[in-house]
């Protein structure tokens, strides 16, 4: 009877874990299946929250989240995605921690962060106040949010796809370093029509995430025979994907921009260089790094003193293999010696033991984390497991702002050397006439 007892609450938590909105809420339950019907194509100004139903903090924010939703009925739609479950529209969207709130106004393909609290008072202030801000720009003629505009409704533009032929194939995709997604086409497929919004959508996405370094193509393989030829095509729309080096691979993904992102997205990471490991010596390589990624890690490594250089580059090396395990983050990789920026180690919590250390810094929400474990690959990998899936305790950064960087010299990769002490010459030195003076 208690095992049945424990197996019907067991159940009973699981379903609500992943019950966590149902049909009778007025937070709409977004899928891949209907995100571009319902947002991209909507009028409307979205609230979008990306959670995972294991997430604690989403269980937390549940009930806030049908609040609110409630009194924006009728204002601005409020949705919810299981990225759990629907990976790639989380991967889509630059998500990489759970719960993340994100605002879809009036460029749909490009939404804002919610930087508010996360209260139902607060959401509904954050989304009347992203409101305002769409209203004003349509009135100014900024914005066009209409889901009825060609472009609008693909949620990309077409000038991201780019047009291939006989004569630039070659030295466009074939000689390239980058790697290319090209679809095969005929204007008179029915299948091809209906990819082509989504085909464009994902181009423009995989251009900003990637800075350019995977591109979407497409050849009309009715005009370009040769090509279709070459490349055994026999049916439409069909997709390959070409590496160079390598030979073109069939894409066997599904159709909808989040599979053809999320796809780009694992083919740029494995063709991506890992992240260089940059020793903070100026303001403006912990500003730089931090700025222009989601997470910053730092380590904190003991004096040149107490390791050498063969420790150090110990060190370094394993900072180096993480890096590349989460090249996919396109996190900052950095890292000081003890000692060199005291109001850095100081904002963490960390000054003066305990090397080496190592944080993970969001500068836009101005939160870290600590490693607790060891600074080893396995103790590392933990760490950053914890951070990706939204789990792991963080804290204010210190004063709320990044502290103070001094400028030093970088690390010349050698051993550390002792200060040379000054000898002195006590020759000249009448020592019997000053203790006679001293003398009782």
């Amino acid at each position: 009877m208690r095992l049945l007892l424990v197996g019907v609450l067991g159940c009973s938590l699981v379903l609500y874990v992943q019950a966590m909105y149902s049909a009778s809420d007025d937070v709409v339950e977004l899928t891949v299946s209907n995100f571009n019907r319902e947002v991209i194509q909507s009028d409307s100004l979205w609230l979008i929250e990306f959670y995972a139903p294991w997430c604690g903090h989403c269980q937390s924010l549940a009930p806030d989240w049908k609040k609110a939703a409630t009194a924006l009925k009728g204002i601005v739609k409020v949705g919810a995605v299981d990225a759990d479950q629907h990976k790639s529209l989380g991967g889509q969207y630059g998500v990489r921690g759970f719960p993340t709130i994100k605002i879809f106004g009036g460029n749909k393909n490009k939404p804002e962060e919610y930087q508010g609290g996360r209260s139902s008072q607060a959401i509904v202030d954050g989304a009347m106040n992203a409101l305002r801000s769409l209203v004003k720009d349509r009135l100014s003629g900024k914005s066009g949010s209409s889901g009825s505009s060609g472009k609008q409704q693909s949620g990309g533009s077409k000038q991201d796809v780019v047009e291939l032929t006989n004569d630039n194939f070659d030295r466009l995709v074939l000689d390239s370093g980058d790697v290319w997604m090209v679809e095969f086409f005929a204007p008179w497929c029915g299948h091809c029509k209906n990819l082509e919004p989504e085909w464009a959508a994902a181009a423009s996405a995989v251009k900003e995430q990637t800075k350019g370094k995977v591109h979407l193509g497409a050849v009309d393989a009715t005009v370009h025979q040769d090509l279709s030829s070459r490349y055994g095509v026999r049916g439409f729309p069909t997709i390959k994907i070409f590496r160079k080096g390598e030979e073109p691979e069939d894409y066997q993904g599904g159709r909808s921009r989040g599979d053809i992102i999320s796809r780009a997205l694992d083919l740029f990471s494995d063709n991506s260089a890992p992240p260089e490991l940059l020793e903070i010596v100026s303001e403006d390589v912990l500003k730089k790094t931090c700025e222009d990624s989601q997470l910053c890690i730092i380590g904190v490594l003991p004096h040149i003193l107490d390791t050498g250089a063969a420790g150090r580059n110990g060190y370094l090396e394993v900072m180096a293999k993480m890096a590349d395990k989460y090249k996919k983050k396109m996190w900052g990789w950095l890292w000081i010696e003890a000692g060199a920026q005291m109001e850095l180690e100081a904002s963490l919590g960390i000054g003066g033991f305990g090397y080496p250390a190592m944080a993970a810094i969001n500068s836009r929400k101005m939160k870290f984390a600590l490693l607790r474990g060891s600074f080893s690959e396995s103790g590392i990998h933990e760490f950053l497991r914890e951070l990706s899936v939204g789990r792991g305790s963080t804290a204010t950064l210190g004063g709320g702002v990044m502290p103070k960087i001094n400028t030093v010299e970088p690390w010349d990769g050698n051993d550390g050397q002792l200060p040379v002490e000054e000898d002195y010459d006590l020759s000249d030195i009448d020592l019997d006439d000053d203790f006679e003076k001293d003398e009782l």
